[in-house]
């Protein structure tokens, strides 16, 4: 899993640091840093949560294009 990039450019976009975002949904700042590094998945419960914060869909942001390895 790569960096979650999506997250932190909707983040920058609404002004919002990761500690902000975080409290917003309920986690850690750390945690929200091991999301957009791509160092943890979080569950579909906290993905909605952070799409619905930051005003995105699922596809949005979480979406990984299929490599073709």
């Amino acid at each position: 899993m790569g960096r979650n990039i999506p997250i932190k450019v909707a983040r920058a976009q609404l002004d919002l640091t990761q500690k902000q975002l975080a409290e917003k949904v309920g986690i850690s700042r750390q945690t929200m840093n091991a999301i957009e590094q791509g160092e943890y998945n979080p569950t579909i419960k906290l993905c909605r949560a952070i799409c619905r914060v930051l005003g995105k869909s699922l596809d949005d942001l979480f979406w990984e294009e299929e490599s073709n390895d």
